[in-house]
């Protein structure tokens, strides 16, 4: 496992890999179950799940969706990056956040379309601005796909 100085992790062991499916099949299991959980945890990780004589920690099942989903992505040998939403990010950050170069996020930002501020004379954007564009962007992207569909249907297409 690495942690590179922007807080991204990668599982990069095939050990490391297994463990996180299995750990990923194990919290899936108990949501299915239940509405809260009981996880008992020893050094090395999740061992049992709601067995007493071990130190118990209770998890909402939000938190529990939410690692679940990291270790879904980890284990596919993706890099997991966690960050609070009310954090500013560079616009190197921003960029790579929206898989956008560093010149075009620029623009978006001289262009108004992403609000952003200075410290400075460095431009810093929230990080609930980036999601809410990438949110925005990902709906119109899907909407236009659909109107397409709805066209070739129309005109017989074959789709």
């Amino acid at each position: 496992m690495s942690i590179s100085p922007d807080h991204e992790m990668v599982l990069e062991s095939k050990e490391d890999l297994e463990l996180a499916k299995a750990a990923q099949r194990c919290i899936m299991s108990a949501l299915d179950h239940s509405t809260a959980i009981h996880i008992a945890l020893e050094e090395d990780g999740v061992e049992r799940i709601g067995e007493d004589g071990a130190p118990v920690l209770r998890l909402p099942p939000k938190v529990l969706r939410l690692f679940a989903d990291m270790l879904g992505a980890l284990a596919q040998g993706k890099a997991v990056a966690v960050m609070p939403k009310s954090m500013d990010l560079t616009t190197q950050e921003a960029a790579m956040f929206l898989n956008i170069s560093r010149p075009y996020l620029v623009r978006l930002l001289e262009e108004n379309k992403i609000p952003y501020h200075k410290v400075g004379t460095h431009r810093r954007i929230r990080f609930e601005d980036v999601a809410a564009y990438k949110d925005e962007r990902q709906k119109a992207s899907r909407d236009a796909l659909q109107k397409l569909t709805e066209q070739a249907q129309e005109l017989d297409m074959g789709y």
